[in-house]
């Protein structure tokens, strides 16, 4: 036993009896961590390329376009091939001395403040809504606000066109035979208070269904053990809402907050549309079909440039505050 012990832990010898040493092993090269950061550095920028450049054709090459346009005298003689001359900033005074123009815009901008409020509220109320029913009523619901959102603005217009109509119109014959109301033959689009109440009607049904999901789809994400230990510390649903729900989804409000008024801000189909049932041009005309009319309507390409260009502006403004919000949140 004692001879097959040494000869175990005897170690191997070469030929002529010196010990085998096993080479150590050299350890691959390591990289630098410094150098692999600067290797992989711009392989997000580089990601974007796609991207950036399909952005630029799509997007940037026409608003060049059109800011160059806003600096020159185009009409229609121009679209025929006559040169264009520049005349620098007298389309801009045009527009900004115009009273025209800010009662277009006061109208634009009140117009997307009621519609905003309206859609953001009916929106978050459905959605806290569906948190509460059962599973088949949440399908039902989901699919109704499906319809809605897939059906076409014009589509929509035309329809509800038909529900205030002058003569035939379901509204006026409920609001007479039902409520006993004085509706009979009753003209909604002819005023505009009214045109503007059917418009935002037709606006908010389309806008809340994207409301609404969103905001479900966030509620999913709160927490139900919060909500309950808020419940039996005694706070109501309004409480509960204002302290956990609003602060938990506060960026969600806010990317659909600014959604909602950049839409409703640009809105042109359903103001169009409802113009070309009753609607009276001059006093209902929002940003959109202002500039519509402007431009193919008067022929005045470079005036309607120079507005588009205000109006782009003024998106642009309401998407950097958008930005910095995300970035001041990012960076808590």
């Amino acid at each position: 036993m004692s001879s097959l012990n040494s000869t175990v832990d005897a170690a191997p010898s070469g030929i002529d009896g010196e010990r085998l040493v096993a080479p150590t092993p050299t350890p691959p090269p390591q990289e630098h961590p410094g150098r692999r950061r600067r290797a992989g550095r711009f392989t997000p920028y580089t990601l974007l390329i796609p991207a950036v450049v399909i952005l630029a054709v799509v997007i940037g090459w026409p608003l060049i376009q059109l800011f160059v346009m806003s600096f020159q005298e185009f009409g229609r003689a121009q679209v025929f091939g006559q040169p264009a001359p520049f005349i620098g900033f007298d389309n801009y005074v045009k527009v900004l001395t115009d009273q025209q123009f800010w009662n277009v815009l006061g109208r634009s901008l009140a117009f997307c403040a009621v519609n905003v409020v309206i859609t953001m509220t009916l929106g978050t109320l459905i959605a806290l809504l569906m948190t509460r029913v059962n599973r088949f009523f949440r399908l039902l619901v989901s699919v109704g606000l499906l319809l809605a959102w897939a059906m076409p603005a014009l589509t929509a217009t035309i329809v509800w066109g038909w529900i205030f109509d002058t003569q035939f119109g379901v509204a006026n014959y409920m609001l007479t035979h039902w409520f006993g109301l004085d509706f009979d033959q009753h003209a909604w689009l002819i005023e505009p208070l009214s045109f503007f109440f059917v418009a935002t009607i037709i606006v908010v049904w389309g806008a809340v269904p994207f409301v609404t999901l969103t905001v479900y789809a966030g509620l999913t994400q709160v927490s139900e053990e919060v909500l309950e230990a808020a419940a039996l510390d005694g706070a109501g649903g309004f409480q509960r809402f204002r302290l956990i729900i609003f602060p938990y989804l506060k960026s969600i409000f806010l990317v659909v907050t600014i959604l909602q008024v950049i839409w409703d801000l640009r809105v042109f189909t359903q103001i169009f549309a409802l113009q070309g049932i009753g609607g009276i041009k001059e006093q209902t005309s929002t940003l959109g079909v202002y500039i519509y009319q402007v431009s193919l309507g008067a022929g005045e390409y470079g005036i309607g440039g120079a507005i588009a260009v205000i109006t782009v502006i003024i998106m642009m403004s309401i998407s950097i505050y958008y930005v910095r919000q995300t970035i001041k949140e990012d960076e808590l």
